[in-house]
């Protein structure tokens, strides 16, 4: 077994991405986690399927092989990722995910773009103890208030006990820089600690505006660089970068 795969990042969140045209190859579980293996795989946040079609057509598995409905920065890293494959010059193009239709814009310089992602709706729901908020942007998201003075052991043991309560969930620990600036640590289920969260930065967004501490347009200050979410009303626009890293041959677990 032979897979021509492409790695891109969003902001550090890194994808291996599958470009199919058609009936092609079944990614399983295990070995979606096989490839995302930084040990013994190639290493990545997820996988992303791409079936091209009328819509293209976009699946994610977590690193560890489990399914997740829908990403902001894999989606960009998707829509670069078919458009280098199909040598495509178009800058905007609907994806069909688990999540919805959304709609990708797309400024490319070479193997380097800008994006922006039409998110949908944020849903906010009941907050659990302790926390700003619970969102829903496609996926479930936890956000609190970040303890400066945690371990990031200690912030772990947190994120996993407030995954757990909503039956699984990412959790955003937000610092409040000004009503402009956010930033945020981000532990994703199926993936651990990453870069960045798209839909992560959108959920926080959105928390934080509706309990009056942040305006409708933030900057989220990612560990891997900053993104851009601007709210209207519930919907909700994400804008961050794209790079591509190198084409891989994969060759099975």
């Amino acid at each position: 077994m032979s897979r021509h795969l492409q790695k891109w990042h969003g902001a550090g969140n890194d994808f291996l991405v599958d470009v199919q045209d058609g009936a092609g190859f079944t990614w399983t579980s295990a070995l979606a986690a096989a490839v995302c293996n930084r040990t013994h795989g190639v290493g990545a946040d997820g996988l992303l399927v791409a079936t091209v079609g009328d819509p293209l057509q976009m699946v994610l598995f977590n690193a560890d092989g489990s399914f997740a409905e829908m990403s902001g920065n894999g989606i960009r890293c998707l829509v670069a990722a078919v458009r280098r494959a199909t040598k495509g010059e178009w800058t905007e193009l609907p994806v069909e995910t688990a999540a919805g239709i959304r709609l990708v814009h797309l400024e490319m310089d070479g193997d380097v773009g800008m994006g922006s992602v039409a998110m949908g709706e944020v849903k906010l729901l009941e907050a659990l103890p302790g926390t700003l908020g619970v969102a829903n942007v496609g996926n479930p998201h936890v956000v609190l208030l970040d303890d400066m003075s945690a371990t990031m052991a200690e912030r772990q043991e947190k994120a996993i006990e407030l995954s757990d309560a909503v039956g699984g969930a990412n959790v955003e620990f937000v610092t409040i820089k000004n009503a402009a600036e956010l930033s945020i640590l981000v532990y994703e289920r199926g993936a651990g600690w990453t870069q960045a969260c798209g839909t992560g930065s959108c959920a926080t967004a959105a928390v934080v505006h509706a309990a009056g501490l942040a305006g409708s347009s933030v900057t989220v200050h990612n560990p891997g660089g900053p993104l851009r979410v601007t709210l209207d009303d519930a919907q909700a626009t994400l804008t961050g970068p794209v790079v591509f890293v190198a084409d891989v041959e994969w060759h099975g677990a």
